[in-house]
């Protein structure tokens, strides 16, 4: 009860200063996190408490459910294929190079884990976080163009990781519970199953949704409700039939698109609101458990941590936008700003509640923690000078550069 009290009592101080806040280094993600870290240290009885991991995994969940529902509900087809298409080269040659340079970088560092634990630690690592981000693909400073393809690819990576997630856990247990049947069973019953039932689902409750506003039996306030709904709905379909809840929400959210075309809207008036709550818990979440497990990271694990932030995002992201003519500059900006979060953390407590019983579990775990952690607070300090430097870098440029495009 105590996690829950000085939670509620932290969203309630930060609501008192949050507008201060945007002008400083301090972001959300900084303060939540550092909250349950100060927790943990402040209070070293909660450490031999049994924490509810069970009931705190399915918020965290739920809010994964949520920020991928939302996402799917904003892809706009025109935005990925224009602007020099930028959001799409990121989206696939950059996020494959990144997973596969992630993968090499963990077989290397960490040679007990096998090529399939390796793949699991570089898809849980692949998503880039957008709340993380905010301050980036929000100010007028950094380029429309520079602004929209980082939105575009922190809103779809999330969803396109899932998949790969999923195969390297089903590749890791090869050998251990019936070889191939394993990897067809997660294909088809996790992927196939679950983008199923999203696709039922968004479908009969976007042409519901549509058709209720059309008659106006629906008031204006309740439309959120019912749209809010559907990613709920697309969970409890899963459960029969074996499918991935993460993927239901995320073809559910594309396929309520198609009947009910201003889906877009009161989603991101939850997310806005109450979605951004459960944003915030899963980051106090995350800084208890790394307070927790403080004392088992090593040299290693930093290492890791530092080359997935720095080469393996920048050189996937560099060698993705050749042709793009991109300046130097924007092309470091968008390779920089990465940031791992709220997918990331989901990610790696599913993959723990999988129990999976890996010999590479602790390690993939320890790796995750230390460089979500050090995203959190390296790219939330680096934002507001990163814009200063580009913005000026960028006021040099010639009026015919990408850049200056509108």
């Amino acid at each position: 009860m105590i996690i829950i009290i000085v939670f509620v009592a932290l969203v309630f101080l930060y609501s008192l200063v949050s507008r201060r806040l945007e002008r400083t280094l301090v972001t959300a993600p900084v303060i939540f996190a550092s909250g349950g870290i100060l927790l943990i240290l402040t209070m070293p009885g909660l450490q031999e408490l049994d924490i509810q991991r069970a009931s705190l995994l399915k918020l965290a969940e739920l809010g994964l459910v949520m920020l991928l529902f939302t996402d799917a509900t904003h892809i706009n087809l025109k935005t990925l294929r224009s602007k020099e298409k930028l959001p799409l080269r990121l989206l696939s040659i950059g996020m494959l190079l990144t997973i596969l340079l992630g993968a090499v970088a963990a077989h290397f560092i960490f040679s007990q884990l096998s090529i399939g634990e390796a793949g699991i630690l570089a898809a849980i690592l692949a998503p880039t976080d957008a709340g993380l981000g905010q301050v980036i693909v929000r100010s007028p400073r950094v380029p429309l163009l520079i602004r929209q393809s980082l939105d575009v690819e922190a809103g779809l990576n999330d969803g396109l990781a899932v998949p790969f997630f999923m195969f390297f856990i089903a590749v890791s247990q090869i050998g251990t519970e019936g070889s191939a049947r394993v990897l067809l069973n997660y294909v088809f019953e996790q992927l196939v199953m679950g983008a199923l039932a999203g696709l039922s689902v968004g479908l009969i409750g976007g042409l519901l949704l549509a058709k209720a506003r059309r008659k106006e039996w629906m008031a204006e306030s309740a439309q959120q409700l019912g749209l809010v709904a559907i990613p709920v709905l697309s969970v409890f379909a899963c459960e029969p039939v074996g499918g991935s809840m993460f993927i239901a929400a995320y073809i559910a959210g594309l396929a309520v698109q198609t009947s009910f075309r201003d889906a877009g809207k009161p989603s991101l008036e939850f997310t806005e609101g109450w979605g951004q709550v459960l944003d915030y818990f899963v980051f106090f979440l995350f800084g208890l458990f790394v307070a927790l497990a403080i004392s088992q990271f090593s040299f290693v694990h930093i290492l890791y941590a530092i080359l997935s932030l720095t080469a393996v995002r920048m050189v996937p992201v560099a060698i993705a936008l050749i042709g793009a003519r991109l300046n130097r500059a924007s092309i470091l900006f968008i390779g920089w700003f990465g940031p791992r979060g709220l997918a990331s953390i989901v990610l790696g407590l599913v993959f723990l509640e999988e129990e999976a019983h890996l010999p590479g579990e602790g390690t993939i775990k320890l790796a995750v923690m230390a460089t979500v952690m050090l995203s959190i607070f390296t790219h939330g300090f680096t934002a507001l000078p990163g814009i200063d430097l580009y913005a000026r870098k960028v006021a040099k440029l010639d009026a015919s550069a990408p850049e200056k495009a509108q």
